[in-house]
């Protein structure tokens, strides 16, 4: 393969991740880590990499940057993509055995009082998506990328799909939210027939169903439920096109709330998927369903909220209390 330059390089991976239908932001992320990865080991032309250079970079990442392990695992999850999928080349380096693995702390869990609290502090769509976090379980991506068609009203359901548009899971609508959110869409769904007018209103749907439905980009069923306030310019022969609001947006609201209710806990939106999952438990219901609407692939990591209720004392007393 003959690469004349970093940003042919960086055009070839864009290339390869669009036709393999991964999303934006996925794009933009390991295009971001490949070519930080070029400009620390100088790399004009990375035919010729050894693994010795891939271990100091990510070396590096972790000593010198501190970077989280998530993070340092999305560096490694983007250097595997461009070796194997863009230059064929097999890194011992990038092996799928040096996964970095998380320290097991516990994750930090609201009461339902504080639940209250924090909700109280919050307005408007922040405190509706919050809500959804917190009522459906749901990761902060998936609650941003959620289109039209995931809510089933009637069934009080929430369809989360992967990035291909495919169904992943299913887990539950609060009744208490239906009103909000069907207020929310009467809203959302003037604003998209204004982009109609406009010549603009398209979505995000699935590329293979763009291919094959010339014109379901326009369709109200793909548009995002909190769409951004602005409209940006496609690449493509599309017009101007609504993103989902800005992850960071929701992520300080919730920083701020946590602050203003006085919080003696770091809580972030992942906070409220924690609070889901012990809540669920504590009322009763099994760990088996409790991964089931969480989409855990292994059981072990739901279990982990099981420790939590340990912690909190709902399963063990001690002597002394007892013995009083």
């Amino acid at each position: 393969m003959l690469l004349q330059s970093p940003t042919n390089l960086l055009d070839l991976v864009r290339e390869k991740l669009q036709s393999k239908n991964y999303s934006i932001r996925t794009e933009q992320t390991y295009l971001s880590w490949v070519d930080q990865f070029l400009q620390f080991n100088n790399l004009i032309i990375p035919n010729e990499v050894r693994e010795q250079e891939v271990l100091f970079f990510l070396e590096y990442l972790a000593v010198d940057r501190q970077l989280a392990i998530s993070t340092q695992n999305q560096a490694l999850c983007a250097l595997r993509f461009l070796f194997r999928e863009v230059l064929k080349k097999d890194v011992t380096g990038l092996s799928e055995s040096i996964q970095l693995k998380r320290h097991h702390n516990l994750p930090i869990v609201l009461t339902k009082s504080e639940i209250g609290f924090l909700f109280e502090q919050m307005k408007g769509i922040h405190k509706l998506m919050a809500q959804l976090l917190y009522g459906s379980g749901l990761c902060l991506m998936e609650c941003l990328q959620l289109r039209v068609q995931d809510l089933d009203f009637l069934s009080r359901q929430i369809i989360v799909r992967d990035h291909f548009g495919e169904e992943i899971r299913v887990t539950i609508l609060p009744d208490c939210l239906v009103e909000p959110l069907q207020r929310h869409l009467r809203h959302v769904h003037l604003q998209h027939e204004d982009d109609l007018a406009d010549g603009n209103g398209f979505g995000y749907p699935p590329k293979t169903l763009s291919k094959n439905y010339p014109g379901i980009e326009k369709e109200w069923i793909w548009q995002y439920v909190f769409p951004s306030d602005r409209v940006f310019s496609g690449s493509d022969s599309h017009g101007n096109r609504r993103n989902h609001v800005d992850a960071s947006g929701l992520q300080k609201a919730i920083h701020k709330a946590a602050i203003q209710a006085e919080f003696e806990k770091h809580v972030s939106a992942h906070t409220l998927r924690h609070t889901f999952a012990v809540h669920m438990l504590e009322a009763g219901y099994d760990i088996l369903t409790v991964k089931e609407l969480l989409g855990h692939k292994d059981l072990s990591t739901t279990m982990i909220y099981k420790r939590v209720l340990q912690q909190d004392g709902f399963a063990v007393r001690s002597p002394l209390d007892i013995r009083n």
